[in-house]
């Protein structure tokens, strides 16, 4: 009976072991940098450069002002923006490519796949060289007649989305495709046989039917998206201040870690409360493959 009992406590045991490396790793990377970034939020900033080490609740109070509400504000309009636009370029592309042939699905997946493999800055300046006055869209127009002067598309707020949805749009993509991979179609043929027509079969069927991809895929774009601060700075000529550029300057620029520090700790806490809102509205996990 004694042997019996002992297996259980042997396994668990075991368990546990393997998962030490897990839990040293998240201590390590995870729990001590983000309990210093705190820590620092709550110290006095130095006269020239460094810390201080008063407490001081003054970092989060100096948020409330009116100009850092407005860069708040702001990010979330951009990143709200950036979100919408994905959104509707994800949803037909993961939709059709949900309805395709095994082969050529994991084809188009590995083209959704690639840009990942590409660091995202040099992707930033690949569309800085073709939205230039000189680039090569502004060329192409322009030897087609369609426009007489180049367009201006470099530093504009629209060149802002365009990087952010492109970055992004994967983060759309894959999350709606499994959802839609899941689907049981039958239920959308039963939809069609009763009357329905495909747009509303796709409306008051698969639209429901996929929502847990659709908010896991807009959590995902819309959070990043707030932190995106090289995007902003070099399409947008560093016009549109966002969340991560003014954590980026007083890091940098101002040297005030500690406001730079408090700023970083509500961006997390608005991330949480996110991730939070989400699991009580689907009751799960992100949908992701």
């Amino acid at each position: 009976m004694a042997a019996k009992t002992t297996k259980p406590a042997r396994a668990q045991r075991g368990f546990l072991v393997m998962l030490a490396p897990l839990y040293l790793w998240t201590l390590a990377f995870v729990a001590l940098p983000i309990g210093y970034v705190f820590f620092m939020s709550v110290l006095k900033n130095g006269a020239n450069w460094g810390l201080v080490y008063e407490l001081t609740l003054g970092n989060y109070a100096r948020i409330a002002d009116p100009l850092y509400l407005g860069v708040f504000a702001e990010s979330a309009r951009v990143a709200l923006m950036t979100t919408v636009v994905t959104l509707l370029m994800a949803y037909p592309f993961a939709y059709f490519m949900a309805r395709m042939n095994p082969r050529r699905r994991n084809l188009i997946m590995l083209l959704v796949v690639v840009p990942f493999w590409t660091s995202a800055l040099a992707r930033t300046y690949g569309w800085m060289i073709l939205m230039r006055n000189n680039g090569l869209i502004n060329q192409f127009l322009l030897a087609i007649k369609v426009i007489d002067d180049p367009l201006k598309m470099l530093y504009t707020e629209g060149a802002v989305l365009v990087g952010m949805a492109y970055s992004l749009l994967p983060f759309m993509i894959l999350p709606i495709y499994a959802s839609l991979e899941k689907l049981d179609w039958a239920c959308v043929e039963a939809a069609r046989d009763l009357g329905a027509a495909k747009a509303r079969a796709l409306i008051t069927v698969t639209v429901p039917l996929t929502l847990p991809g659709v908010v896991s895929g807009c959590v995902l774009v819309f959070i990043p998206s707030l932190g995106l601060f090289f995007i902003s700075d070099l399409l947008g000529g560093a016009k549109h201040m966002m969340l991560g550029n003014l954590i980026h300057n007083q890091l940098t620029t101002a040297r005030d870690w500690p406001f730079g520090a408090a700023l970083s700790v509500v961006m997390i806490a608005m991330t949480l409360s996110l991730l939070t809102l989400y699991r009580r509205v689907t009751g799960g996990e992100l949908e992701v493959l």
